[in-house]
């Protein structure tokens, strides 16, 4: 379940009718998020044209590196993304800007009021809203991040005839309750499994445009693209040029974004606008060097929401040869050794924090030698002053926590 507040009573009003939605366990499929956008006009319709992205690691960095591109040729660019870090505004970005929030409470107001008899889900009204929004505010383009696996997620009600191109980012095991429930006529090996649910997206003569995956997720990808008619392409690593963000799997994800931008004929784009945007890119909580701040006094901190394998394996890659002190929280249902394994010759110590307003896992199950602290602030406080760099990780709502201690609120 995804949690917000907000300073604002009209927005928090609506955020307190949000949380109160509960989904019937087990429910798949888009037929309630249909039922919800025909009862408000359909307004996910008549967006923009639309850049829709998929994958279990790098979606949402791409997804910036779209916004970035697109921006740098002067366009108006709509974005919705999820979760929110620190506030729940950052889901719906307006022409290049948070959504205000005289205009977020009028708006989850309008959505709510037509919910009745359907049971909609937390993200199904966030996107209804995103969508609703999209409709009404002009702009160029529109980047919509998939919030979860892709053939049954809430976005995927988009069609041909408003999406320009259509990506998968890097594929990884995760949200196994849901991406690899048994189901008949669907691939039994999990990651051709995950792969078939991420090319759901596919949509007949919208180029699908995928980074390099193993042999057998591109067999499951091109499968449901041939199926349904969708050009596929393969994107490549970006070349070395400067990019904004750091680590070596930026460069595919900005690689994915520029092939994205370069198959579709919607929008058009020059090569010049695609590297200004891979220069200028934000994304925050993703491997994001921490300002000094009342969190990090002087000390030099690392902050990502990473919690699966792929993302443990891109922290050892992007840290490799560094030594460091790891500072960890992740909710119930993820796997501590997703961090802890690939890390485990780099860290110094391991502090264990809760994850607030979550259920998360204790000290002992990040293994011997962890040691637990009520929060990031005693955590960091307890370490040694010997020069050695942080690195807090383990969860998207931690790093939420983190920015807002370190006054680094996302805009």
């Amino acid at each position: 379940m995804d949690f917000a507040t907000s300073s604002h009573p009209g927005v928090q009003a609506q955020l307190d009718r949000l949380a109160a939605l509960s989904v019937p366990d087990g429910r798949l499929g888009l037929e309630t998020v249909r039922q919800l956008l025909a009862r408000l006009g359909d307004p996910h319709k008549r967006v923009p044209p639309t850049f829709h992205v998929a994958g279990t690691n790098g979606k949402g960095s791409t997804c910036a590196f779209l916004r970035a591109m697109l921006e740098a040729e002067g366009y108006r660019v709509h974005v919705t993304t999820s979760p929110h870090l620190v506030r729940y505004n950052e889901r719906i970005r307006l022409a290049g800007k948070l959504i205000e929030d005289d205009h977020l409470a009028a708006l989850l107001g309008e959505v709510l009021e037509q919910i009745d008899g359907l049971n909609p889900s937390f993200f199904e009204v966030t996107i209804a809203a995103a969508f609703l929004a999209f409709s009404r505010e002009p702009a160029d383009a529109c980047v919509v991040e998939v919030g979860l696996g892709g053939r049954f997620d809430a976005t995927n009600v988009l069609g041909p005839e408003v999406l320009a191109a259509c990506g998968i980012a890097a594929l990884g095991i995760d949200h196994e309750r849901f991406l690899l429930a048994p189901e008949e006529g669907v691939p039994t090996e999990p990651m051709a499994r995950i792969a078939f649910e991420k090319a759901g997206i596919a949509k007949k003569g919208v180029p699908l445009v995928t980074i390099a995956q193993r042999p057998l997720e591109m067999a499951a990808i091109r499968a449901v693209a041939d199926r349904v008619g969708a050009p596929v392409t393969l994107a490549c690593e970006a070349p070395d040029v400067p990019i904004a963000l750091p680590g070596q799997h930026q460069r595919v994800n900005a690689g994915l974004a520029a092939a994205m931008l370069r198959a579709q004929q919607l929008v058009p784009i020059a090569d010049a606008a695609i590297e200004r945007g891979m220069a200028d890119a934000r994304w925050p909580a993703r491997l994001q060097r921490l300002s000094s701040g009342p969190l990090t006094g002087r000390r030099e901190v690392w902050l990502d929401g990473g919690h699966n394998p792929s993302a443990g394996d891109a922290l050892a890659k992007h840290f490799a040869g560094q030594r460091f002190h790891l500072i960890a929280g992740m909710i119930e249902g993820k796997n501590p050794a997703a961090l802890t394994k690939p890390l485990a010759d780099m860290f110094v110590s391991l502090s264990v924090v809760p994850v607030p307003a979550h259920d998360c896992y204790p000290a002992e199950a990040f293994g011997t030698g962890a040691r637990a602290n009520p929060d990031v602030a005693t955590a960091i406080a307890a370490l040694p002053d010997d020069g050695l760099t942080v690195l807090i990780a383990g969860s998207l709502y931690l790093a939420g926590e983190v920015l807002r201690l370190n006054d680094q609120i996302p805009d």
